[in-house]
């Protein structure tokens, strides 16, 4: 039976924190599969299509990983669906910790099949965010070593008649 886990994220952008993380974690498993999500709680810079093209090219050269946009369901529900035992966190703090031990505690009440995997994030990454990296961008700040390539890329486009230089 093949081990297979689930990324879940936002992913708006993906970074190199990410990148890590997914890395690592196709070590560990036989499958990793990276569902790009929509977080309601947030505005979105990119569309569920535009991430899961951004994620595909910047994992491309890892043969066992598959990205998706998943399906407004619960995590644990998804996972279930696609056969996988194990979920995928990434950590860089004491606040990410902290708030993902909760999510963790909740997924193993829903799911108890189910094993929560944290992966502390590598010491160059740590500092990286999501929001952060779109609050740079925004404002022309230079990106490029936290962000995949062809992120860097997009992030230039979509923002290039936005920026608050």
């Amino acid at each position: 039976m093949a081990r297979i886990a689930l990324f879940p994220g936002s992913f708006d952008p993906f970074t190199n924190g990410h990148l890590d993380t997914v890395r690592r974690a196709s070590k560990l498993f036989d499958e990793v599969v990276i569902a790009a999500m929509t977080n309601t709680n947030k505005r979105a810079l990119f569309t569920a299509e535009e991430k899961l093209t951004l994620i595909q090219d910047a994992t491309q050269d890892l043969p066992n990983v598959r990205v998706v946009t998943q399906p407004a369901m619960l995590t644990v529900a998804y996972a279930e669906s696609i056969g996988a035992t194990a979920l995928i966190r990434g950590v860089r703090n004491t606040a990410d910790y902290n708030y993902e031990s909760g999510i963790a505690d909740m997924n193993a009440n829903l799911a108890p099949e189910i094993e929560t995997v944290l992966l502390f994030g590598d010491k160059r990454y740590r500092f990286i965010s999501s929001s952060l990296i779109k609050e740079v961008a925004t404002f022309g700040g230079d990106v490029s070593a936290l962000v995949p390539a062809n992120v860097d890329a997009a992030l230039k486009a979509k923002l290039g008649s936005e920026r608050h230089e």
